[in-house]
């Protein structure tokens, strides 16, 4: 007889995939802590999920067989690694970035339409994910369309949770990182001087990293950018469709931008949730989770929590920054969450300076992403630009 409780919800529902942030809401005040076969223990509230992340002893981040560097790491050993990764997210190297990431954002702006319809994600919002991920990576632009077609499957092998589907999908990305690294070793000391050059010359205590280290360590960061940098533009462009009055306040002050962008995140997540594991049997949420368990939390839902932020859906710019976990807290707090805060304010600078209106299309309604991905699959608008 299976040990398993009895599902308290199903998230591959219907009724989930078509409005998640919605059923997360319900689920938050019916069942805070619930059980499902597909994501085992999942944790709906601000002040559990910020007890999970201060507690690493007891919920830890080693949920997977495969070498994750470092968010899948426990202190120490996540300590050395997370000190080697940090230094390429300083602030000094993420602002000698801006200029390539404004040329971008300019370009991809300037080629939407004069005055007619775009779907932005496939037409703008993926692109800029991808070029950007590329530019900061030293990546050369052919491999835009392979990664591309990678995240594609990488998200629907995550959604059907077929093992075999994502060890396959895992070893096609390791074999694009490892082809680069080939690459310059062979050429030596002509390779550019990039990212991925430095982390062939990185080393963690006596020793230098192995290509299995590199190989995650770029993993880690190029799902992180591709997936929820393209969400959080669509996401922020609908929001602003939809109330054209801040979208023109914005417009007129971008100055307010950075705090607006984090506001708009907090409602509605570009990143669903994010898994761990338990150490030790612990109870939270009234409910007994045994050692071994597997957890997901729920990001999208800790950062609507009623008790924290009152009315999950109203905008605010005086919020506490400290309460908002769009980027996570406590030592796993997202490394590159500088530059995600930096791209995101240039591109919708550059959006709102060359536009003097975006709307959303009467009569084609976005679609929904499903989870794993969260915002919009498809956001057809008008974009009105300036002459």
């Amino acid at each position: 007889m299976s040990n398993q409780p009895q599902p308290d919800w199903n998230p591959r529902s219907e009724a989930v995939l078509d409005d998640q942030i919605a059923a997360y809401d319900r689920m938050r005040g019916r069942c805070p802590v619930a059980y499902s076969d597909y994501l085992h223990w999942s944790i709906f509230r601000h002040a559990d999920v910020v007890r999970v992340l201060a507690d690493h002893d007891t919920f830890s981040n080693v949920v997977s067989r495969h070498v994750s560097v470092p968010n899948g790491m426990d202190p120490p050993e996540h300590t050395a690694y997370r000190a080697l990764v940090e230094p390429y997210f300083a602030p000094e190297r993420v602002l000698a970035f801006e200029p390539e990431c404004r040329s971008v954002a300019v370009e991809l702006v300037t080629r939407l339409p004069w005055g007619g319809e775009v779907e932005l994600m496939g037409e703008f919002a993926q692109d800029f994910a991808l070029r950007i991920q590329c530019a900061f990576m030293g990546w050369p632009p052919d491999l835009r369309e392979p990664l591309r077609r990678w995240t594609r499957r990488n998200r629907d092998a995550t959604l059907t949770g077929d093992p075999a589907a994502a060890a396959a999908v895992a070893l096609e990305f390791d074999g694009y990182v490892r082809s680069l690294l080939n690459v310059r070793r062979k050429i030596g000391g002509a390779a550019p001087d990039d990212l991925t050059t430095r982390l062939l010359g990185e080393r963690i205590g006596d020793r230098r990293l192995t290509d299995e280290e590199i190989v995650s360590i770029v993993r880690n960061w190029t799902v992180g950018e591709l997936g929820t940098i393209a969400a959080s533009v669509g996401i922020l462009v609908h929001y602003l469709a939809a109330y054209p009055d801040l979208q023109q306040r914005l417009r007129e002050d971008v100055s307010r931008l950075p705090v607006a962008i984090d506001e708009i995140l907090r409602l509605h997540a570009p990143l669903i949730a994010n898994r761990r594991v338990v150490r030790r049997a612990v109870e939270i949420g009234g409910r007994r989770l045994e050692a071994g368990a597997r957890i997901s939390l729920i990001w999208a839902s800790a950062n609507r929590d009623e008790t924290v932020f009152g009315d999950p859906d109203e905008f605010r710019l005086d919020r506490d920054p400290t309460l908002n976990l769009l980027y996570g807290a406590g030592i796993h707090l997202c490394p590159g969450a500088a530059l995600a805060r930096l791209e995101l304010r240039v591109v919708m600078e550059e959006l709102l300076a060359h536009t003097r209106g975006i709307v959303l299309v009467p009569g084609r309604p976005p679609v929904r992403a499903a989870y794993p991905a969260s915002g919009f699959s498809s956001l057809p608008v008008w974009t009105y630009r300036c002459s």
